[in-house]
């Protein structure tokens, strides 16, 4: 049967399989991590115990949250994927196909903020293409690819996870629903549940990244001593990160649904907007995968960060499929598909309200 593409969002596996993994342009023995499913990175073996490690997202800028924090968020998303590889980015390449409505201070104000934020990564930016065109909208104005290299001992993929391996989960579910929701639509948020709310739920965007989180819990080791995988949970949230860790991994996950931290500030946004938290969109909470031994250690350097984290599951062999448990039932977890946040934030920007009560 012949698939089509989604409505909207990232396409699905089937598209990926018929259309996107046939076709990958010329072979090479370098490549240790191709294009797949589920997996934010390629690998390229360099030679000399280094590898090369890739990452490439959209530049994502939306004018309403400022120039500064739209493009704090813009980096971080970009900078995100790259340290799930467990390696530090290094290098960053940028395409700005910006719109007309974009002036000298608002692209000033943007590129010290990438600026600055690449400096604390500790990323260097190496090339990359700046202009205005017309037929060019926000939020996507380009594109990025950010670069890690490193010791090929040292760096993970969403296909490394083992069974026996500890699932946890930081920050919680729904982290950038809820600091999108909260950051587009503060009156909203402010006449449903109070000012004083809205203030506090507008701390949320800021914890849209995963870069702290991922670098420091593999500082207690990878693979056979420690993180096996990691994964940024955007498109479908913590459901769709892990199912497709599992996937990639080929193995299956037993997962405690109560365990998974859900903020009273996502509780509460997704309630507005009536979305399921733990399958929507949330950049910012990292999925990792932990060889038992070390689970505890890397629950503590997490917290000693500020990070907060809970053991939410194990894996499993792939036979015994991918369960969720809530108190005494339990059903199967299945991946989302459609995250449902794209269709509720379309509506409230179209309507200007949150859905009725």
């Amino acid at each position: 049967m012949r698939s089509e593409l989604p409505a909207i969002g990232k396409i699905s596996p089937e598209i990926f399989e018929e259309i996107i993994y046939p076709r990958l342009g010329a072979k090479s023995p370098n490549i240790l991590v191709g294009p797949q499913h589920g997996v934010d990175v390629g690998v390229v073996d360099l030679g000399h115990d280094q590898v090369m490690v890739l990452t490439t997202d959209p530049f994502f800028i939306v004018p309403q949250y400022g120039w500064e924090r739209a493009a704090w968020f813009a980096t971080h998303i970009l900078a995100s994927d790259a340290s799930t590889s467990g390696l530090r980015p290094n290098y960053l390449t940028v395409d700005l196909n910006l719109p007309l409505a974009v002036d000298r201070e608002g692209l000033e104000i943007m590129w010290n903020t990438v600026h600055r934020e690449c400096e604390k990564i500790g990323m260097s930016v190496i090339t990359g293409h700046t202009a205005r065109y017309e037929g060019t909208d926000f939020p996507m104005v380009g594109g990025a690819t950010v670069v890690c290299v490193g010791p090929k001992s040292k760096y993970i993929t969403p296909n490394m996870a083992r069974v026996g391996d500890q699932v946890i989960v930081t920050k919680g579910a729904a982290i950038e629903a809820t600091g999108l929701f909260v950051a587009t639509f503060p009156n909203l948020v402010a006449e449903r549940y109070g000012a004083e709310f809205a203030k506090q739920a507008d701390k949320v965007f800021d914890m849209m990244s995963v870069v702290d989180d991922a670098l420091t819990a593999v500082t207690v080791g990878v693979r056979d001593d420690g993180v096996t995988t990691m994964h940024d949970a955007t498109e479908c949230g913590v459901w769709g990160g892990l199912f497709e860790v599992a996937q990639a991994s080929h193995v299956g996950m037993q997962i405690d649904k109560e365990k998974i931290i859900v903020r009273p500030e996502a509780q509460k946004i997704c309630e507005m907007f009536r979305i399921d938290p733990y399958a929507a969109i949330s950049e910012g909470t990292l999925l990792l995968t932990c060889r038992p031994h070390k689970s505890a250690e890397v629950l503590k350097v997490l917290a000693d960060r500020g990070i907060e984290s809970s053991i939410v599951g194990e894996c499993t062999p792939h036979e015994k499929g991918m369960i969720v448990f809530e108190g005494a039932t339990s059903k199967n977890l299945e991946h989302p598909r459609v995250d449902p946040f794209w269709q509720a934030f379309g509506q409230a920007v179209a309507t200007g309200k949150a859905p009725e009560a």
